[in-house]
């Protein structure tokens, strides 16, 4: 016999019709309205990412100095002609969009920061995503926090560099380089202290435990070391080590916040 199918009944308590992010029977959302909340989330964080362009785009030439004086400064110690160099016609007007953005992403932080966890919270309690502001509150310094550790490498990093000219001999970087350069190292040092509270926000929110972080410690650390050999652009030892610490006790200090809560959440339990 066929089975007849109908429509759910109709909502009487007056609450709108379900939309693209309605949950199957047992409350989770289905793959539909995670793509619609991913697509939400996405147009979101672009609108503040042009917002902050704008600010990026108006703030060019001071920001380009501030992004030129290590060079002048590794020029001086040398005493050889280090400068930026716009290879081609078109090369300014790729170099003020390239800054525009590298403005945008910093001074925009806790919009993004704050989306990507919406996406990834989209299905909590109210209680739960209270958590929010807690994570932002963390995330936000930490990341300021490893682009500021980046910057403070990259002198260090260009004087280790130029010292290998020659004698007599200018350096005439591509500009396009250099600040790929430097936004490559500026956020991926952000993106590397934001990751332990992530996890302990992901913790409070009951999805993750502290039993896979505490399994994973030595990974954890290698990991960490790799990093900052990849991204330390000095053959030195000690910066890469200047580097990897902070983060390995960013790390140890998520495991134990997320150890002490799920321990507290079990006994109440």
């Amino acid at each position: 016999m066929a089975t007849l199918t109908s429509d759910p009944a109709p909502d009487l308590t007056g609450d709108p019709a379900p939309g693209p992010r309605t949950r199957d029977g047992r409350g989770r959302m289905t793959l539909r309205a995670h793509l619609a909340e991913l697509r939400r989330r996405a147009f979101l964080a672009a609108a503040g990412l042009a917002v902050g362009a704008a600010a990026g785009w108006a703030l060019y030439d001071p920001l380009l100095a501030v992004l030129m004086r290590p060079l002048s400064r590794a020029a001086s110690a040398q005493g050889a002609e280090i400068a930026l160099n716009f290879a081609s016609l078109g090369a300014p007007l790729d170099v003020r969009i390239k800054v525009s953005l590298f403005l945008a992403v910093l001074i925009t932080c806790p919009w993004w920061l704050y989306q990507g966890w919406a996406f990834v919270t989209p299905g909590l309690t109210g209680r739960e995503r209270r958590y929010t502001v807690g994570f932002l509150a963390g995330s936000v310094p930490l990341f300021l926090l490893g682009g500021g550790l980046a910057w403070w490498m990259l002198p260090h990093a260009v004087d280790v560099l130029s010292s290998f000219v020659p004698d007599g001999a200018a350096q005439l970087l591509n500009a396009q380089d250099y600040l790929t350069f430097v936004m490559r190292l500026v956020l991926a040092f952000g993106v590397a202290f934001v990751t332990p509270a992530l996890l302990v926000a992901l913790n409070f929110a009951g999805i993750v435990r502290h039993e896979p972080l505490a399994r994973a410690w030595r990974w954890a650390v290698l990991l960490a070391f790799v990093f900052a050999a990849v991204m330390t652009p000095t053959p030195d030892a000690l910066t890469m080590v200047a580097v990897a610490v902070p983060i390995c006790a960013l790390y140890l200090a998520a495991l134990a916040v997320t150890t002490w809560h799920d321990r507290s959440t079990d006994q109440r339990a």
